[in-house]
C-alpha cells in the first residue's frame, strides 16, 4: 500500500462509489470524501472503507475542489483526484507504486490518460486520449478558477506524463445524466453571459490552448449554430460514428442537445438582461 491520499467528491454516488473504494482499497493508505450531504447510502459505502469524511455544502465545481485541497487534512504528500465514477487500471496503480519507490526522481504533478465509457462502452474516439493532470504533491496541486469545467492545475513547471489509463465509467442512468447536464448548462450559460477575462497562451499547454480556443473561437460562434457544428466535428470529423449505436446516442445528446440547451438558457439569460 502506497502513501498517498485519494481526494473524492460525492453527492448521491450509491451507484458508482462502490468500485471506486473497492478499486483503491489496497493502493492507498487514505481515502479522503468531501460529500455535499448525500441523501442516499453514499455515506454508509464510504464508512466501510474506513474514509475520512468530511461535508461541504456545493456551491460550484472549483470551490469544491479547491476545498478539498487545500482545506481538508491530508495526511500524505501525494494526492490522487479522483471522481466517484472513476477507477484506476492496474497498469496505473503499478506505475505510480514503481515512481514512489524512487521518488527522488519524481516530478511535481503527473498528467495521465482517461479512458471514457457510456453504457458500458468505451468510446475510443474523440475522447481517447484525454489528459488530465491528477496526481501530485500537496501544496502544489491545485483547481482552476471555473466553476465547471474544471481541470486540476500544478503550480510549478515540474508536471510529468504516466503511460497507464484511469477509467471513467458512470453506473448512473440517463435520467440522472439529464438532471446534472440540465443544471450544467445554466452553469455554462451563466459563465458564457459573464464572460472569460482570463488571457491564455495558445502555446503554453495543451489546458491553455483548449481555453483559448473556447474563449477567442468556439464563444464567438453564432449561438445555435454551435451545437450542430460539435456533433458534426465530433460524430463525423472524428470519426465517432465507428464505435456503433451507443455512441450515436451519446454524441447527440452530449455534442447536440446538451450544447443547444446551453445556448438556449444563454439567450433566455440574455434576453431577461436586456428588458428595459
Amino acid at each position: 500500500m502506497n502513501n498517498i491520499t485519494v481526494i473524492i467528491l460525492t453527492y448521491n454516488e450509491e451507484l458508482n462509489l462502490f468500485y471506486a473504494l473497492e478499486n483503491i482499497k489496497d493502493f492507498a493508505n487514505e481515502i479522503v470524501i468531501l460529500d455535499s450531504y448525500s441523501s442516499d447510502n453514499t455515506i454508509e459505502i464510504a464508512k466501510k472503507y474506513n474514509a475520512n469524511i468530511f461535508y461541504r455544502k456545493f456551491d460550484n465545481y472549483s470551490s469544491q475542489r479547491k476545498y478539498s485541497l487545500n482545506e481538508l487534512p491530508i495526511s500524505n504528500e501525494w494526492v490522487f483526484v479522483l471522481d466517484a465514477d472513476e477507477y484506476l487500471t492496474k497498469e496505473l496503480k503499478d506505475e505510480i507504486t514503481i515512481l514512489l519507490n524512487n521518488e527522488s526522481k519524481m516530478n511535481d504533478a503527473y498528467v495521465i490518460k482517461r479512458r471514457f465509457y457510456w453504457q458500458g462502452q468505451w468510446l475510443k474516439r474523440c475522447f481517447y486520449p484525454t489528459y488530465l493532470l491528477r496526481f501530485g504533491k500537496k501544496g502544489l496541486i491545485d483547481c482552476d478558477d471555473r466553476p465547471i469545467n474544471e481541470h486540476i492545475i500544478c503550480k510549478s513547471k515540474s508536471i510529468g506524463h504516466l503511460k497507464n489509463d484511469f477509467i471513467d465509467y458512470n453506473r448512473k442512468s440517463l435520467s440522472d445524466w439529464v438532471i446534472k447536464h440540465n443544471d450544467y448548462a445554466s452553469r455554462e450559460a451563466d459563465q458564457l453571459i459573464k464572460g472569460d477575462k482570463t488571457n491564455y497562451n495558445f502555446f503554453a499547454s495543451q489546458y491553455e490552448r483548449k481555453r483559448w480556443i473556447r474563449k477567442n473561437i468556439w464563444n464567438k460562434l453564432p449561438p445555435i449554430l454551435r451545437p450542430i457544428i460539435y456533433f458534426i466535428y465530433r460524430y463525423f470529423l472524428q470519426l465517432g460514428f465507428l464505435d456503433g449505436k451507443k455512441a450515436l446516442m451519446y454524441h447527440f445528446i452530449d455534442s447536440f442537445v446538451y450544447r443547444i440547451l446551453i445556448d438556449f438558457k444563454y439567450l433566455e439569460k440574455k434576453w431577461k438582461k436586456s428588458k428595459p
